[in-house]
């Protein structure tokens, strides 16, 4: 199985990381619905005509490992509704000598789905960039419900391009 995975060095504490990581708020989507933190919580978030999903908390091992598995998730640029439902989503942190190594798995993401390039650039950019800046620097680029971040931007190109060939094949 060629689950998505992506790592980084984070500059900080395993428990700064951690504690950033539970922020989902500063680093992933500002809009987000529902508390994330504990062991059953549901969160959920909308950007409009491009992604809803709702997620449950299902493992919380403090300055260590999250787990959370999908439940609900409807893409506008893809022709396969499932995908993502029933995936687990996994932060494994690890202490690094440059600071803490963090690892995100997304299992069930993989290469032939539909989403996989748009969702495999939104982790890296999520994980990469916003995640990171929000641990180092007390500040991340989280997305919000209008989807005026960088994912956005190809979600919303990959929603168009599926528009089109749906238009171009009912001509």
């Amino acid at each position: 199985m060629n689950d998505f995975s992506t790592s980084i060095i984070i500059d900080g504490p395993p428990e700064a990381v951690f504690a950033a990581i539970l922020d989902t708020r500063g680093w992933w989507n500002t809009a987000i619905d529902g508390s994330t933190t504990h062991v059953g919580d549901e969160f959920g978030f909308e950007v409009t005509g491009l992604h809803r999903t709702r997620i449950r908390v299902t493992e919380v091992s403090a300055h260590q490992r999250v787990e959370w598995l999908v439940v609900d998730n409807e893409f506008g640029f893809t022709t396969d509704q499932s995908e993502w439902v029933g995936d687990r989503i996994v932060f494994e942190l690890q202490p690094d000598h440059d600071g803490t190594k963090v690892t995100l798995t997304q299992h069930g993401l993989m290469p032939e789905q539909e989403c996989y390039d748009v969702c495999s650039n939104a982790w890296n950019f999520f994980v990469g960039e916003s995640l990171r800046m929000l641990a180092e620097h007390g500040q991340g680029r989280p997305e919000s419900n209008t989807g005026q971040a960088e994912p956005a931007t190809r979600a919303r190109a990959a929603a168009d391009a599926l528009d089109h060939q749906a238009a171009s094949g009912s001509a």
